[in-house]
Protein backbone atom coordinates (compact mmCIF):
# COMPACT_ATOMS: atom_id res chain seq x y z
CA UNK A 1 0.00 0.00 0.00
CA UNK A 2 3.03 2.47 1.42
CA UNK A 3 4.40 1.90 -2.41
CA UNK A 4 1.43 2.23 -4.34
CA UNK A 5 0.96 5.59 -2.63
CA UNK A 6 4.42 6.81 -3.23
CA UNK A 7 4.08 5.47 -7.24
CA UNK A 8 0.44 7.46 -7.21
CA UNK A 9 2.05 10.62 -5.48
CA UNK A 10 5.09 10.83 -7.47
CA UNK A 11 2.99 10.24 -10.90
CA UNK A 12 0.95 13.18 -9.69
CA UNK A 13 4.51 15.03 -9.05
CA UNK A 14 5.25 14.41 -12.80
CA UNK A 15 1.33 15.36 -14.29
CA UNK A 16 1.58 18.73 -12.12
CA UNK A 17 5.26 19.41 -13.18
CA UNK A 18 4.22 18.79 -16.86
CA UNK A 19 1.40 20.81 -16.69
CA UNK A 20 3.64 23.63 -14.96
CA UNK A 21 5.92 23.56 -17.99
CA UNK A 22 3.29 23.82 -20.12
CA UNK A 23 1.97 26.77 -18.70
CA UNK A 24 5.23 28.04 -18.49
CA UNK A 25 5.69 27.79 -22.20
CA UNK A 26 2.78 28.85 -23.14
CA UNK A 27 3.29 32.56 -21.47
CA UNK A 28 6.47 32.24 -23.19
CA UNK A 29 5.12 32.07 -26.97
CA UNK A 30 1.80 33.80 -26.26
CA UNK A 31 1.23 35.47 -28.31
CA UNK A 32 2.16 33.46 -31.49
CA UNK A 33 -0.26 35.53 -34.06
CA UNK A 34 -2.63 38.51 -34.39
CA UNK A 35 -5.20 39.25 -31.69
CA UNK A 36 -8.68 40.24 -32.61
CA UNK A 37 -9.68 43.80 -30.96
CA UNK A 38 -13.61 43.94 -30.49
CA UNK A 39 -14.73 47.41 -29.92
CA UNK A 40 -18.35 47.42 -29.90
CA UNK A 41 -18.52 50.80 -30.97
CA UNK A 42 -18.44 53.58 -34.01
CA UNK A 43 -14.63 54.16 -34.82
CA UNK A 44 -13.78 57.53 -33.53
CA UNK A 45 -15.60 56.99 -30.41
CA UNK A 46 -13.96 58.18 -27.26
CA UNK A 47 -13.29 54.64 -25.69
CA UNK A 48 -12.32 53.67 -29.63
CA UNK A 49 -10.36 56.40 -30.34
CA UNK A 50 -7.65 55.50 -26.75
CA UNK A 51 -8.22 51.84 -27.65
CA UNK A 52 -6.84 51.84 -31.15
CA UNK A 53 -3.52 54.26 -29.45
CA UNK A 54 -2.70 51.62 -27.23
CA UNK A 55 -3.16 48.54 -29.20
CA UNK A 56 -1.31 50.33 -31.92
CA UNK A 57 1.82 50.16 -29.01
CA UNK A 58 1.54 47.32 -27.86
CA UNK A 59 1.52 45.78 -32.16
CA UNK A 60 4.56 47.68 -31.62
CA UNK A 61 6.02 46.45 -28.76
CA UNK A 62 5.10 42.32 -28.57
CA UNK A 63 5.58 41.63 -32.52
CA UNK A 64 2.24 40.32 -33.16
CA UNK A 65 -1.17 42.79 -34.91
CA UNK A 66 -3.51 43.51 -32.70
CA UNK A 67 -6.46 43.86 -35.03
CA UNK A 68 -9.54 46.43 -33.84
CA UNK A 69 -13.01 45.32 -34.98
CA UNK A 70 -15.67 47.86 -34.62
CA UNK A 71 -19.20 45.97 -34.29
CA UNK A 72 -21.34 49.37 -33.44
CA UNK A 73 -25.46 48.94 -33.10
CA UNK A 74 -27.96 47.98 -30.02
CA UNK A 75 -26.02 50.35 -28.09
CA UNK A 76 -22.72 48.03 -27.86
CA UNK A 77 -24.21 44.91 -27.32
CA UNK A 78 -24.19 43.26 -30.41
CA UNK A 79 -19.61 43.86 -29.98
CA UNK A 80 -20.60 42.15 -26.47
CA UNK A 81 -22.41 39.15 -27.86
CA UNK A 82 -19.91 39.07 -30.27
CA UNK A 83 -16.97 38.45 -27.75
CA UNK A 84 -19.00 36.39 -25.28
CA UNK A 85 -18.88 33.71 -28.31
CA UNK A 86 -15.48 33.76 -29.14
CA UNK A 87 -13.16 30.82 -28.41
CA UNK A 88 -11.40 31.35 -24.55
CA UNK A 89 -8.35 31.38 -26.39
CA UNK A 90 -6.28 35.02 -25.50
CA UNK A 91 -6.38 36.08 -29.51
CA UNK A 92 -10.40 37.36 -29.65
CA UNK A 93 -10.42 40.17 -26.52
CA UNK A 94 -12.63 43.45 -26.15
CA UNK A 95 -12.05 46.60 -25.51
CA UNK A 96 -15.86 47.87 -23.67
CA UNK A 97 -16.65 51.06 -22.26
CA UNK A 98 -18.76 51.06 -18.74
CA UNK A 99 -22.24 51.82 -20.36
CA UNK A 100 -22.32 48.95 -22.54
CA UNK A 101 -21.22 45.97 -19.66
CA UNK A 102 -22.87 47.97 -16.55
CA UNK A 103 -26.16 49.90 -17.76
CA UNK A 104 -27.29 49.20 -21.45
CA UNK A 105 -28.00 45.48 -20.48
CA UNK A 106 -30.18 46.99 -17.21
CA UNK A 107 -32.17 49.27 -19.87
CA UNK A 108 -32.42 46.82 -22.19
CA UNK A 109 -34.13 44.41 -19.79
CA UNK A 110 -31.73 41.35 -19.96
CA UNK A 111 -32.63 39.79 -17.26
CA UNK A 112 -30.02 38.02 -15.03
CA UNK A 113 -27.31 39.61 -17.26
CA UNK A 114 -24.01 39.59 -15.56
CA UNK A 115 -20.75 40.82 -17.07
CA UNK A 116 -18.50 38.98 -14.99
CA UNK A 117 -20.23 35.31 -15.76
CA UNK A 118 -19.26 36.51 -19.35
CA UNK A 119 -16.07 37.97 -19.15
CA UNK A 120 -12.32 37.93 -17.04
CA UNK A 121 -11.20 41.31 -16.91
CA UNK A 122 -7.95 42.40 -18.16
CA UNK A 123 -6.79 45.91 -17.23
CA UNK A 124 -8.53 49.38 -17.18
CA UNK A 125 -7.65 51.84 -20.08
CA UNK A 126 -8.68 55.16 -19.59
CA UNK A 127 -12.00 57.10 -18.13
CA UNK A 128 -13.10 60.19 -20.28
CA UNK A 129 -13.90 63.96 -19.24
CA UNK A 130 -17.57 64.62 -20.56
CA UNK A 131 -19.07 67.65 -21.55
CA UNK A 132 -22.15 69.10 -22.90
CA UNK A 133 -22.82 70.68 -26.26
CA UNK A 134 -24.95 72.98 -28.69
CA UNK A 135 -25.25 73.97 -32.15
CA UNK A 136 -23.88 77.74 -32.38
CA UNK A 137 -27.93 77.71 -33.77
CA UNK A 138 -29.16 77.48 -30.51
CA UNK A 139 -29.55 80.40 -28.38
CA UNK A 140 -27.82 79.62 -25.41
CA UNK A 141 -24.01 79.53 -24.20
CA UNK A 142 -24.51 77.43 -20.76
CA UNK A 143 -26.16 74.83 -18.93
CA UNK A 144 -28.30 77.16 -17.23
CA UNK A 145 -29.44 79.16 -20.57
CA UNK A 146 -30.38 75.51 -22.07
CA UNK A 147 -32.45 74.92 -19.12
CA UNK A 148 -34.08 77.95 -19.01
CA UNK A 149 -35.10 77.23 -22.86
CA UNK A 150 -36.20 73.84 -22.21
CA UNK A 151 -38.43 74.64 -20.09
CA UNK A 152 -39.88 77.25 -21.60
CA UNK A 153 -40.10 75.39 -24.87
CA UNK A 154 -41.08 71.85 -23.65
CA UNK A 155 -40.65 68.74 -25.85
CA UNK A 156 -39.11 71.14 -28.70
CA UNK A 157 -35.73 70.52 -28.46
CA UNK A 158 -33.99 67.19 -29.37
CA UNK A 159 -30.64 65.61 -27.84
CA UNK A 160 -28.62 63.12 -29.61
CA UNK A 161 -27.39 60.24 -28.30
CA UNK A 162 -25.36 57.11 -29.71
CA UNK A 163 -27.74 54.45 -28.60
CA UNK A 164 -30.88 53.86 -26.23
CA UNK A 165 -29.08 52.97 -23.19
CA UNK A 166 -25.89 54.15 -23.78
CA UNK A 167 -23.81 56.61 -21.82
CA UNK A 168 -24.96 59.66 -24.20
CA UNK A 169 -28.52 58.51 -22.63
CA UNK A 170 -28.13 58.67 -19.87
CA UNK A 171 -26.11 60.99 -18.52
CA UNK A 172 -28.64 63.15 -20.81
CA UNK A 173 -31.48 61.87 -18.85
CA UNK A 174 -29.36 62.05 -15.40
CA UNK A 175 -29.11 65.93 -16.44
CA UNK A 176 -33.14 65.98 -17.10
CA UNK A 177 -33.66 64.76 -13.97
CA UNK A 178 -31.62 67.43 -12.24
CA UNK A 179 -32.78 70.02 -13.87
CA UNK A 180 -36.35 69.49 -14.75
CA UNK A 181 -35.04 70.60 -18.65
CA UNK A 182 -37.62 68.94 -21.50
CA UNK A 183 -35.76 67.64 -24.52
CA UNK A 184 -37.04 64.53 -26.74
CA UNK A 185 -34.36 61.72 -27.35
CA UNK A 186 -32.92 60.98 -31.08
CA UNK A 187 -31.00 58.02 -30.79
CA UNK A 188 -27.97 57.55 -33.53
CA UNK A 189 -26.18 54.15 -33.96
CA UNK A 190 -23.02 55.63 -32.58
CA UNK A 191 -21.27 58.71 -30.91
CA UNK A 192 -19.22 59.64 -34.18
CA UNK A 193 -22.69 60.13 -36.45
CA UNK A 194 -24.24 62.08 -33.31
CA UNK A 195 -21.82 64.30 -33.00
CA UNK A 196 -21.74 64.88 -36.80
CA UNK A 197 -25.26 65.53 -36.53
CA UNK A 198 -24.95 68.61 -34.35
CA UNK A 199 -22.52 69.78 -35.58
CA UNK A 200 -24.41 69.87 -38.97
CA UNK A 201 -27.63 71.51 -37.30
CA UNK A 202 -29.53 68.62 -37.59
CA UNK A 203 -30.07 67.85 -33.74
CA UNK A 204 -29.22 70.78 -31.61
CA UNK A 205 -27.43 69.18 -28.30
CA UNK A 206 -25.71 66.28 -27.09
CA UNK A 207 -23.47 65.12 -24.75
CA UNK A 208 -20.38 63.66 -25.42
CA UNK A 209 -16.97 62.66 -24.55
CA UNK A 210 -14.75 65.35 -25.12
CA UNK A 211 -12.44 63.62 -27.49
CA UNK A 212 -15.02 63.51 -29.83
CA UNK A 213 -15.62 66.92 -29.65
CA UNK A 214 -12.81 68.99 -29.05
CA UNK A 215 -11.30 70.21 -32.17
CA UNK A 216 -14.70 71.41 -33.54
CA UNK A 217 -15.17 73.09 -30.16
CA UNK A 218 -11.86 74.93 -30.79
CA UNK A 219 -13.05 75.32 -34.59
CA UNK A 220 -16.55 77.16 -33.24
CA UNK A 221 -18.48 74.57 -34.67
CA UNK A 222 -19.61 73.77 -30.97
CA UNK A 223 -20.48 75.46 -28.50
CA UNK A 224 -19.14 73.50 -24.71
CA UNK A 225 -22.15 74.71 -22.68
CA UNK A 226 -20.50 73.03 -19.36
CA UNK A 227 -17.91 70.07 -18.76
CA UNK A 228 -19.38 67.11 -16.23
CA UNK A 229 -16.04 67.41 -13.92
CA UNK A 230 -15.35 68.62 -10.31
CA UNK A 231 -13.00 71.41 -11.90
CA UNK A 232 -12.61 72.75 -15.27
CA UNK A 233 -10.83 70.62 -17.82
CA UNK A 234 -7.27 71.80 -18.58
CA UNK A 235 -7.90 71.53 -22.34
CA UNK A 236 -11.28 73.88 -22.24
CA UNK A 237 -10.21 76.36 -18.96
CA UNK A 238 -12.41 78.80 -20.27
CA UNK A 239 -15.55 76.42 -19.91
CA UNK A 240 -17.35 76.12 -16.78
CA UNK A 241 -18.18 73.08 -14.61
CA UNK A 242 -21.97 71.97 -14.49
CA UNK A 243 -22.23 73.23 -11.62
CA UNK A 244 -20.76 76.24 -12.36
CA UNK A 245 -23.37 76.32 -15.03
CA UNK A 246 -26.19 75.86 -12.51
CA UNK A 247 -26.52 72.16 -12.25
CA UNK A 248 -24.94 72.01 -8.58
CA UNK A 249 -23.28 68.60 -7.87
CA UNK A 250 -23.07 67.21 -11.49
CA UNK A 251 -20.28 64.43 -12.26
CA UNK A 252 -20.13 62.16 -15.04
CA UNK A 253 -17.57 60.33 -16.33
CA UNK A 254 -16.79 56.47 -18.12
CA UNK A 255 -14.62 54.54 -18.37
CA UNK A 256 -12.46 51.80 -21.02
CA UNK A 257 -11.34 48.61 -20.02
CA UNK A 258 -10.15 45.56 -21.27
CA UNK A 259 -11.48 41.87 -21.46
CA UNK A 260 -11.45 38.47 -22.36
CA UNK A 261 -14.39 35.71 -22.70
CA UNK A 262 -14.45 34.14 -20.04
CA UNK A 263 -12.25 31.06 -19.36
CA UNK A 264 -9.09 32.42 -21.08
CA UNK A 265 -6.31 31.37 -20.07
CA UNK A 266 -4.64 33.80 -16.77
CA UNK A 267 -1.20 33.28 -18.55
CA UNK A 268 -2.70 35.44 -21.55
CA UNK A 269 -4.36 37.69 -19.82
CA UNK A 270 -1.63 38.37 -17.34
CA UNK A 271 0.27 39.07 -20.72
CA UNK A 272 -1.87 41.45 -22.01
CA UNK A 273 -2.12 42.87 -18.87
CA UNK A 274 1.47 43.69 -18.44
CA UNK A 275 1.52 45.11 -22.34
CA UNK A 276 -1.33 47.39 -21.75
CA UNK A 277 0.47 49.09 -18.80
CA UNK A 278 3.45 48.75 -20.56
CA UNK A 279 1.36 50.97 -23.67
CA UNK A 280 -0.48 53.15 -21.08
CA UNK A 281 3.36 54.08 -19.58
CA UNK A 282 4.88 55.25 -22.33
CA UNK A 283 5.42 58.96 -22.33
CA UNK A 284 4.04 59.26 -25.87
CA UNK A 285 0.86 57.42 -25.84
CA UNK A 286 -0.17 58.89 -22.43
CA UNK A 287 0.31 62.55 -23.40
CA UNK A 288 -1.29 61.42 -26.55
CA UNK A 289 -4.69 60.25 -24.07
CA UNK A 290 -4.72 63.41 -22.07
CA UNK A 291 -3.79 65.55 -24.84
CA UNK A 292 -7.94 64.08 -25.85
CA UNK A 293 -9.17 64.08 -22.20
CA UNK A 294 -8.71 60.86 -21.64
CA UNK A 295 -6.74 59.75 -18.18
CA UNK A 296 -4.55 57.00 -18.51
CA UNK A 297 -5.46 54.02 -16.19
CA UNK A 298 -3.61 50.46 -16.10
CA UNK A 299 -4.54 48.17 -13.29
CA UNK A 300 -4.85 44.81 -12.37
CA UNK A 301 -7.70 42.33 -13.20
CA UNK A 302 -8.84 42.27 -9.76
CA UNK A 303 -9.34 45.98 -9.82
CA UNK A 304 -11.24 46.15 -12.94
CA UNK A 305 -13.23 43.44 -11.73
CA UNK A 306 -14.59 45.24 -8.84
CA UNK A 307 -14.69 48.38 -11.12
CA UNK A 308 -17.32 46.61 -13.00
CA UNK A 309 -19.57 45.33 -10.01
CA UNK A 310 -19.54 48.55 -8.38
CA UNK A 311 -20.32 50.83 -11.29
CA UNK A 312 -22.95 47.87 -12.24
CA UNK A 313 -24.32 48.56 -8.60
CA UNK A 314 -24.18 52.33 -8.55
CA UNK A 315 -25.71 53.00 -12.23
CA UNK A 316 -28.79 50.74 -11.30
CA UNK A 317 -29.61 52.90 -8.38
CA UNK A 318 -28.63 55.76 -10.63
CA UNK A 319 -31.45 54.91 -13.94
CA UNK A 320 -33.74 53.45 -10.78
CA UNK A 321 -33.58 57.13 -8.90
CA UNK A 322 -33.96 58.97 -11.78
CA UNK A 323 -36.92 57.22 -13.98
CA UNK A 324 -34.74 56.45 -16.82
CA UNK A 325 -36.23 54.22 -19.37
CA UNK A 326 -34.63 52.36 -22.23
CA UNK A 327 -36.58 54.17 -25.79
Amino acid sequence: MKKSYRMRACARLVMAATGLGSAIAAAQTYPARSILVVSPVQAGSAGDTSLRLVTQKMSENIGQQLVVENLPGAAGMIGVDRLARAAPDGYTIGGISDSTLTYVPILQNRAGFDPLALFDPISLVSTSTWVLIAHPSLPVRNAKELVALAKARPQSIDYASAGNGGSHHVVMEMFKAATGASLLHVPFRGATQAALDVQAGRVPVMFSALSVVLAPIKAGRLNALGVATETRSPLLLEVPTLAESGVPGFVFSTWTGMFAPKGTPRAAIDRVNGEVARALNDPVIRERLLSLGATPRPGTPDALAELTRSTFARMAKVIKDAGIKGD
